[in-house]
């Protein structure tokens, strides 16, 4: 049996008297990329937020087993889960090296210096980059230095709220290219993305999210078949 790295159970989160998010569950496996895919609107990013702490929520968010209900964000982060916000908020004033830094503080300086070493051999383009203010970088470039930050904690599940949001077509293949090599570091990865055709082509698993509630899911290879997605989110 597969080892269930995250665990949402019944999740349902409310911006006042509007309920954005209504009793969905879904579950990572240890070693899986797995992806929302849905229109804007449709509650994917309230969901992550939730996970992680961001948003108030009702329902169970377990993590390696444990409840994450009375941990802050940052325990959270400690414990191994990471996400990568849709608008990145990397510190705009900072250099590369500097915004990686930030990402490793619950790891000793050694492991720091290791992180860093293997996030610059994954994003080449940062090394060449490290001295360089993060806010005059590229979107790809400011991209790539958000998704290596997260990894410089050490997480064991990565959640990304849409990599490829503005981001030219090429750039876009590097940066699925390498969200689907994580899991050969040992990440795991939990992916939302309204680019459905390349979050199905890398992911083991995916769930289509309308209205705050999950319509669709299992394998991705068989939701990507299916005649409601063709229709609505591959532009077929």
């Amino acid at each position: 049996m597969n080892e269930k790295l995250l665990l949402i159970e019944r999740v349902s989160v409310s911006y006042g008297k509007v309920e954005a998010v209504r009793s969905v569950s879904l579950h990572v496996d240890l070693g899986e990329i797995v992806t929302i895919v849905g229109a804007n609107g449709a509650g994917k990013t309230t969901l992550l937020n939730a996970a992680m702490g961001l948003l108030p929520l009702k329902g169970r968010v377990c993590f390696a087993g444990n409840d994450l209900g009375r941990l802050d964000i940052e325990d959270r982060v400690g414990n191994g889960l990471s996400l990568v916000p849709e608008r990145r908020e990397l510190f705009a004033t900072m250099t590369v090296a500097e915004n990686l830094q930030l990402g490793a503080f619950r790891i000793s300086r050694a492991a720091a210096a290791r992180e860093a070493d293997r996030i610059y051999a994954l994003f080449p383009r940062l090394t060449e980059r490290r001295r360089q203010l993060a806010g005059t970088l590229s979107g790809g470039e400011q991209q790539m230095l958000a998704m290596g930050r997260a990894l410089m904690g050490q997480p064991r599940l990565l959640m990304l709220d849409e990599p490829s949001l503005g981001l030219a077509p090429k750039i876009v293949a590097d940066i699925f290219t390498i969200v689907a090599d994580l899991r050969k570091t040992g990440v795991s990865v939990l992916l939302i993305e309204q680019n459905a055709q390349s979050a199905l082509r890398i992911a083991d698993r995916a769930y289509v999210m309308e209205l705050g509630e999950f319509v669709l899911d299992g394998r991705a290879a068989i939701v990507a078949q299916d005649p409601r997605v063709i229709s609505s989110y591959l532009g077929v």
